[in-house]
């Protein structure tokens, strides 16, 4: 089995995305958001079997681990309150996904965070999206506040309740930044890289995984900046004291494969070890146009994989199913609840 651990719903029914327009414009005055739209089945199957699941087909891969868009999330856009709603909405829309296609979807939840609001907030909708909705995992927000990272690092205690319910349930966070409101950052081509390569950084300087050594990160976009400067950050840790990457990040903190040429994706396996690679290819995300160079798109991260030269059989097993197993704790419990159904 191929599984990409790295889908969002970025072709959610526009009535969906219309609904949360109206719910920021309204500032918060309920009396003028409008009911929660209506959104049939066959809507849902339109959205989906004419883009995911057909290039799941057509690339070979098999099963997406599935999340509400990522800068859909736009935290820094409503209060904590308006923002429940709206991942409740997200969570259920994506939940509906994987009942109406259990072999090809599998969730992971929108956690409802706000700026300056304690992440403990969000432990209820986590729980919920889990225990109801048989969700294996969450997407974590390092900077709700849109591009101005107003809030403590990852590391902080504020963020504690969280981890331990998210250690409890046995299940990961992927760190995604979502929208960007400052104009100096572009949300895909630097915003989320900017994320991804701090939330890194955060983890080198702290003793985050002594307290909780079975906590799971997934850093996402090909981890940013981090695997190619990679002796940087040796270099940073052995001069902090430290010790080896290896020995105190490397059970804790994985990466995935959306890096969208292939000498960025030999980089990323030559460097970060195999059993920390997660196959993804955030389909339908970021980059969707065809490489002109190589006539193949962008986002067909398989084809890179497949192509790295020294990977082994057992190596691209590990990277595409074996790691999002171990990964994911209670993904092979829900794959199989799943596929029974």
């Amino acid at each position: 089995m191929i599984i990409d651990c790295h889908g969002h719903y970025t072709t959610s029914p526009r009535q969906h995305e219309a609904w949360r327009k109206a719910q920021v414009a309204a500032k918060g005055d309920t009396s003028k958001v409008p009911p929660r739209p209506t959104i049939s089945d066959d809507e849902i199957r339109e959205s989906v079997l004419g883009g995911q699941i057909r290039i799941q087909r057509e690339r070979g891969t098999d099963l997406t681990i599935f999340s509400p868009r990522a800068a859909g999330m736009a935290h820094h856009e409503a209060d904590a309150a308006g923002n429940a709603v709206w991942s409740d909405m997200c969570n259920t829309l994506i939940h509906r996904v994987c009942t109406l296609f259990p072999r090809n979807f599998i969730g992971v939840c929108q956690l409802p965070q706000a700026p300056g609001v304690a992440p403990a907030n969000c432990i209820a909708e986590l729980e919920r999206c889990v225990r109801e909705y048989g969700f294996v995992g969450c997407n974590l927000n390092p900077d709700p506040s849109g591009g101005y990272w107003t809030d403590p690092p990852l590391t902080d205690r504020w963020w504690y309740p969280l981890y331990e319910k998210m250690v409890e349930l046995d299940v990961p966070a992927m760190v995604h930044v979502s929208s960007s409101c400052n104009p100096n950052f572009h949300a895909t081509g630097a915003h989320y890289i900017n994320g991804d390569t701090t939330a890194f950084m955060q983890f080198l300087t702290s003793d985050l995984f002594k307290d909780f050594p079975t906590l799971r990160f997934i850093i996402p976009h090909g981890g940013g900046a981090v695997p190619y400067h990679w002796g940087r950050y040796r270099g940073l840790a052995q001069d902090m004291g430290r010790g080896l990457l290896k020995d105190y990040l490397l059970g804790n903190v994985y990466f995935d494969t959306c890096v969208y040429h292939l000498p960025g994706t030999e980089l990323l396996a030559k460097v970060i070890p195999v059993e920390n690679i997660l196959f993804a290819s955030e389909m339908i995300g970021a980059v969707r146009g065809i490489d002109p160079e190589t006539g193949h798109p962008f986002d067909d991260t398989k084809r890179y994989i497949d192509a790295v030269p020294w990977l082994s059989d057992a190596d691209r097993a590990s990277i595409y199913e074996g790691n999002a197993r171990r990964v994911y704790g209670r993904l092979s419990a829900q794959l199989a609840k799943q596929f029974a159904a």
